[in-house]
């Protein structure tokens, strides 16, 4: 049996547990990293989540996937392999360490656009959010001692706000 899926509170220290995770990976990474982002439920400010950030590193190219995978290794983090998810390589965090799931994404991953784009949008319609929010805690407790459908049983939700983030964005208002 996996660990539970518990949906905690919004924590306040949730963005600085981020800068401190940014930092030491900004600096293992150098200039192989053209962006380090907190997303998933833990970058919404007030939204409750399961207590684990979620960080996508964007690599400036593709070619730099080998190095990135050596210098994060030299921090304790273990290679995953991309878990299913074609240019994305997962990583397990370093024992002891802040609670936190890492993902190194190549330059022209639409992983990254989706989840800088569900993030934005749930920073930017609380009515959402919380919508969001309520489903969580209802999943959370009909899956608890179950990870995977938790994730698939969010989905129908994700996509639709994700068809509706990229609607506005393309729409000649936006």
């Amino acid at each position: 049996m996996s660990d539970p899926v518990i949906i905690e509170d919004y924590d306040q220290h949730w963005p600085e547990q981020f800068e401190l995770l940014r930092s030491r990976i900004g600096a293992a990474l150098g200039s192989l990293a053209s962006a380090i982002e907190h997303v998933g439920s833990t970058a919404v400010p007030g939204l409750a989540a399961k207590p684990i950030l979620d960080i996508d590193v964007l690599l400036h190219s593709a070619s730099g996937f080998p190095l990135a995978i050596q210098h994060l290794g030299s921090l304790g983090y273990q290679h995953q392999g991309d878990l299913g998810v074609s240019g994305r390589e997962a990583f397990r965090r370093p024992p002891h360490d802040i609670p936190h799931h890492l993902y190194v994404l190549g330059p022209e991953s639409g992983e990254y656009i989706r989840h800088i784009r569900f993030r934005n949008h749930l920073r930017a319609n609380p009515e959402d959010a919380r919508a969001y929010e309520r489903l969580k805690r209802r999943l959370a407790q009909q899956y608890r001692d179950n990870r995977e459908v938790y994730g698939q049983a969010k989905t129908q939700f994700v996509e639709a706000i994700l068809r509706r983030a990229n609607a506005r964005e393309h729409s000649p208002a936006a």
